[in-house]
């Protein structure tokens, strides 16, 4: 698998490929369709050239042995970054990096399941980018993104019965949704003591959410 590396002025989002739980072949495969500017972090690399696909760039802090003059060979050409910063995660100086090069939205797969701490880390931690980036991790069973507070309305169309969940990190309050099965009015949410999981859609129609003050992921999710 390879995609066609066709530059549309950053018209398609950008797409990165991290180390957990590999997706897929066949969602891999949609998403590289339209030749997005690939990124893969660290040891993932080894996992992307056996599925035969091209990148751009390979970003990590390479504290284990990785043979990147063969990699920079196999994969010519390609940008090798090495970020030796231990206070940020790889994923999040990719979405530094994409930031920097004024990327505005970035698809991420592998970033979700093996260890529970990365996955918890990757889902939170995209919060911190919702005015900077869109950043929307995927995996085989979930879509997951911020939403941005007030002003910003969130809406899009759902067919009725769609699993919706809004997870605060933090505290989110003055949430308002239409739409929803079980609606909320100006209410708020508290990580580990209130979730908005396992809502969906009322009827077939767009749904709307907005909130005041806080952090709040949506989730579309199926078995």
């Amino acid at each position: 698998m390879s995609s066609h590396h066709i530059v549309r002025e950053k018209q398609e989002p950008a797409l990165i490929i991290a180390n957990g739980e590999a997706c897929s072949f066949e969602l891999l495969g949609q998403l590289l369709e339209w030749s997005p500017f690939v990124v893969v972090l660290d040891q993932a690399i080894y996992r992307v050239i056996e599925l035969g696909i091209k990148v751009d760039v390979l970003l990590g802090d390479f504290d284990v042995n990785i043979d990147l003059t063969e990699i920079g060979k196999s994969q010519y050409p390609i940008e090798i970054i090495h970020t030796p910063d231990q206070e940020k995660t790889d994923l999040e100086k990719a979405f530094d990096m994409l930031i920097s090069r004024g990327f505005p939205a970035v698809n991420v797969v592998w970033a979700t399941g093996r260890r529970a701490d990365h996955s918890i880390t990757n889902m939170t931690n995209i919060v911190r980018y919702k005015s900077k980036l869109h950043i929307v991790l995927i995996d085989d069973y979930s879509v997951i993104y911020p939403l941005l507070p007030t002003p910003n309305v969130f809406e899009k169309w759902f067919s009725k019965g769609s699993p919706i969940s809004l997870v605060p990190v933090g505290t989110t309050t003055g949430i308002r949704t239409e739409n929803l099965r079980y609606s909320l009015d100006n209410e708020s949410l508290m990580l580990g003591y209130r979730a908005g999981n396992s809502n969906e859609a009322a009827e077939d129609g767009i749904v709307r959410i907005s909130y005041v003050e806080g952090d709040l992921l949506l989730m579309e999710c199926h078995d």
